[in-house]
């Protein structure tokens, strides 16, 4: 079941017309979170990770190897162990998109890798997170700017962690 549609299911997110949802809570800021999800979830890409039977953390690791990064750079942007990102990368090995190097500053260290077809599948997620869904296109100039604004002092407003 799609996340849309559970929302709907759910009460959250109610459709209101052609391409239109409708939510009514009385809490804008719940609203407001109940339509952004219902807009980017499931994202786009997910069918990607879908076809290469990728779970969301090794998903994750593929985006974060743009150059190789150690076990614990990797830990540390997935927000888990050093120990799970054994498996995770052992996932990447076995289906050729990954692999494991010692670094030449300390051979002790373990770098991780993309292979010529593991940059093939980056380079296509890549394109994949730059494209804007169509419901962004689909917003006058206008909307895009204000989006693109409320979207920045949102992000700055972020507090880090977990």
């Amino acid at each position: 079941m799609s996340y849309s549609k559970f929302m709907a299911i759910s009460g959250k997110v109610e459709a209101a017309g052609e391409g239109e949802a409708h939510v009514d809570s009385g809490a804008p800021d719940r609203e407001a979170w109940a339509l952004l999800s219902s807009l980017v979830y499931p994202p786009p890409f997910a069918a990607i990770a879908r076809e290469l039977d990728l779970r969301p953390a090794a998903f994750g690791t593929l985006r974060l190897l743009d150059q190789p990064r150690t076990m614990s750079e990797v830990a540390s942007a997935l927000q888990c162990d050093n120990s799970n990102v054994t498996g995770i990368v052992d996932s990447l090995e076995e289906k050729g998109l990954a692999q494991r190097r010692a670094s030449e500053e300390d051979r002790r260290v373990k770098l991780i890798e993309l292979t010529k077809e593991g940059r093939r599948v980056h380079a296509r997620l890549s394109k994949a997170f730059a494209t804007p869904p169509d419901w962004v296109d689909s917003l006058s100039s206008g909307d895009q700017q204000a989006l693109r604004d409320i979207l920045q002092r949102a992000v700055a407003a972020r507090t880090p962690g977990p």
